[in-house]
């Protein structure tokens, strides 16, 4: 793993309080995120504000939910014990662990970056002069794992 990492933010740690751990994980994300005034390559990085839930942004619950709607999002507990790695891994973008591309999805040009170390996949959404934490998540799956590699390959051009 690599040292620039955080730990885990454990539910175990808040002695099974979700709304306590909530709370943590929130703090954490805007630790990282909100007011930090980050840029990638050169372009601001923003958050997706709307539709604000529990008074919390969009962007915070696509880095810890999963779901094809955003009425239909739950929380993954492998995502919230995650929070503190995507700004990590702005942070240390440089570190070649990282395989880093873009590619179009859904019309949309997003810029993935996968961690196959810790099996972690972390996605902007590129939008010309800012881009936005679009997601993150674990990918232990060995075949989606080389998938991703195949992605990087082919966008690397080898």
């Amino acid at each position: 793993m690599p040292l620039w990492l955080p730990e885990l933010t454990l539910l175990e740690s808040f002695a099974g309080n979700w709304d306590g751990y909530l709370e943590a994980v929130y703090k954490i994300f805007k630790g990282g995120f909100v007011g930090a005034n980050l840029t990638f390559d050169g372009k601001r990085i923003g958050l997706k504000r709307h539709p604000v839930e529990k008074g919390k942004e969009a962007t915070f619950w696509h880095l810890i939910s999963e779901g094809k709607t955003e009425a239909d999002r739950v929380p993954d507990m492998r995502r919230c014990e995650r929070i503190g790695w995507p700004r990590a891994i702005l942070d240390n973008r440089e570190d070649d662990c990282l395989r880093i591309w873009s590619e179009v999805v859904k019309g949309d040009n997003r810029i993935h970056i996968f961690c196959e170390e810790v099996e972690y996949l972390f996605v902007l959404a590129d939008r010309g002069t800012y881009v936005l934490p679009w997601t993150a998540y674990p990918v232990p799956q060995p075949h989606r794992q080389r998938k991703l590699i195949a992605r990087w390959e082919a966008a690397m051009g080898l």
